[in-house]
């Protein structure tokens, strides 16, 4: 297959990998990082690193003004109404778990919170707790034979004692994306609050989340080509005041007495102590980085590959794909085959690839299996990273039948 990356060197790591023998088809659990990234990272150590908003020295004010700039870009990268709408946390799952404390004080008991079937641990247990907690009800919604959330059982399944609807924008299981404008206007039709993963489903094209219309969205940095240990959570602006402190510390207190004490409103309000401030100022500079890309360019070249990773899966005799996978990941499992034994032979030939649960037991269970092998793609892979796992697939079916 001759399918090219125009991007693939600004990756250094990839020829880094490529010389050890590796390919790496495994970026919906991380992605590899531009060079620009770096360049951020080495640019603030280097510079003198400082701590944020509680210094007047130069390098405090230097690093505070990248900071809230890679706030701002945030901000315009999600189409927030401006960046008070964008709270640093140090991932995706910490953005949760942050607002399933936060929210607790809304649920009384026999309240319900919604989720669907497929969703990733982190997008499961904080509610799951919560409702424990609380008394409350965990309803999960149903998928259909495409593995999409099955709206008619949707329709009947939030009712007016649902407070919550968590659900994911993009299946990192299935890798098919979800009606989340029907689930969550069921949602805001009963008076809920509305809540969107979105740690698989910002790193594919740009999502507006003004017309999106979702209370709070959360992503993760290092799946969207950025640093690791740092993670968003996206709240409109009147959802946030809804929002309970729940970390206690410097930066988020206003007035600090021993008996009492005053919080800063969101964002500082929910980033106490000292935040990830490298993370996110190399955060900042991935997005740079990716808004000077041609973005109709990296669709074409992501569903182009995708679909050669659909059909050369589909004509392995015994390969059976999960769902109807719509972009950039595919999983499958492979008739008389474990999972874990596939993933052995293919490491071996230095395919980086994903096995098991994929953090989604639930749904594992619902279909059937232990497990899977999942394939991810990015925007740096290309026809020749396929045509290497294709082959190592090849060879280790053979050993294993």
């Amino acid at each position: 297959m001759i399918l090219h990356s125009p991007w693939r060197a600004d990756f250094p790591a990839l020829a880094v990998l490529e010389a050890q023998g590796q390919t790496y088809l495994d970026s919906a659990a991380t992605a590899q990082k531009p060079q620009a990234l770096i360049d951020a990272l080495t640019g603030y150590y280097t510079c003198g690193a400082a701590n944020v908003h509680r210094a007047q020295h130069q390098p405090a004010e230097r690093a505070t003004r990248a900071f809230e700039d890679a706030r701002v870009k945030v901000a315009r990268w999600l189409n927030a109404a401006g960046p008070t709408e964008i709270v640093f946390t140090h991932g995706a799952t910490e953005a949760l778990n942050l607002l399933a404390y936060g929210l607790e004080h809304l649920l009384q008991a026999d309240d319900e919170i919604v989720i669907s079937a497929l969703e990733h641990h982190a997008n499961l247990l904080p509610w799951q707790q919560l409702a424990l907690r609380r008394g409350a009800r965990l309803v999960v919604l149903p998928l259909d034979a495409q593995g999409l959330i099955d709206l008619p059982a949707a329709a009947a399944l939030i009712g007016p004692r649902t407070r919550l609807l968590a659900v994911s924008q993009l299946s990192n299981v299935l890798g098919s994306w979800q009606p989340l404008q029907a689930v969550l206007s069921l949602a805001r039709a009963q008076g809920a609050l509305t809540i969107v993963d979105g740690a698989q489903g910002v790193v594919h094209g740009r999502h507006d989340l003004q017309a999106l219309a979702c209370d709070f969205y959360v992503m993760s940095s290092h799946k969207l080509y950025g640093p690791d240990g740092v993670g968003v959570l996206y709240g409109r602006g009147e959802s946030l005041l809804q929002l309970r402190h729940w970390q206690f510390g410097g930066e988020m207190v206003r007035v600090a007495e021993y008996h009492r004490a005053e919080f800063h409103a969101a964002p500082l309000g929910f980033e106490a102590g000292t935040p990830p401030i490298a993370g996110v100022i190399g955060l900042g500079a991935s997005l740079d980085y990716l808004a000077g890309l041609d973005a109709t360019a990296v669709e074409t070249h992501e569903q182009t590959l995708h679909r050669a990773l659909l059909d050369g899966l589909r004509q392995r005799e015994g390969v059976r794909l999960l769902g109807a996978p719509s972009v950039a990941l595919a999983s499958f499992v492979v008739d008389g085959v474990h999972h874990a034994d596939l993933a052995h032979l293919l490491t071996e030939q230095g395919i980086a690839v994903r096995s098991g649960n994929h953090c989604a037991m639930p749904l594992m269970k619902e279909l059937g299996l232990t497990g899977a092998i999942r394939v991810s793609l990015g925007l740096y892979n290309d026809g020749g990273d396929l045509q290497r796992f294709f082959e190592a697939l090849d060879r280790s079916l053979e050993l294993l039948r």
